[in-house]
């Protein structure tokens, strides 16, 4: 987990991936992060789907990214069973670099009361599924970069990635 936020302060501070301004980034002393939570690193059982259509993802501009469900999520979180979908953007097929990279846009009840009010994002690589589970680690939630500055197309999480629970780790918002 330290190095998730090692890494992704890095990010905020390298003037070509961060979002903020350059004003900003002089300024900036690092993300807010929840505490860390082992109880929110899960073992999820993977259900692909290949034959899902491909659909234009809503975002928080008029862009509209072309993406297809490449599968889903069960695991338990709070003792509670739960389900998120799996996406994988098309534009992202041609790139070596992220070929096999799988998103993770979700909501939870801390939106808007601690995390980021638009939902937060999870990463996974197809080669983190394995016989047909993978562990997904939410204190590696994220927010979007359009929770840091306008003009970025950021997906919206569908509904069927609302979760109906609190998810207190990764990254918080910044009030």
């Amino acid at each position: 987990m330290a190095v998730f936020q090692q890494e992704l302060n890095a990010e905020f501070t390298d003037p070509a991936r961060s979002p903020l301004s350059a004003k900003e980034r002089r300024a900036f002393a690092g993300l807010p992060f929840y505490p860390p939570d082992y109880a929110v690193c899960v073992l999820a059982r993977f259900v692909p789907d290949s034959l899902g259509p491909v659909f234009a993802m809503p975002t928080s501009t008029a862009s509209r990214p072309l993406y297809r469900r490449y599968g889903e999520l069960q695991f338990e979180l709070n003792g509670q069973p739960q389900r998120l979908q799996v996406y994988q953007g098309l534009d992202l097929l041609a790139n070596p670099a992220y070929r096999d990279y799988l998103f993770v846009p979700f909501t939870d009840r801390t939106n808007g009361r601690g995390s980021y009010g638009g939902g937060r994002y999870l990463d996974l690589r197809r080669g983190q599924i394995r016989g047909g589970q993978v562990v997904l680690d939410f204190n590696k939630a994220y927010n979007p970069s359009c929770a840091y500055a306008a003009g970025y197309a950021c997906p919206v999480p569908p509904p069927e990635n609302r979760l109906p629970v609190a998810v207190e780790a990764g990254v918080r918002h910044q009030q």
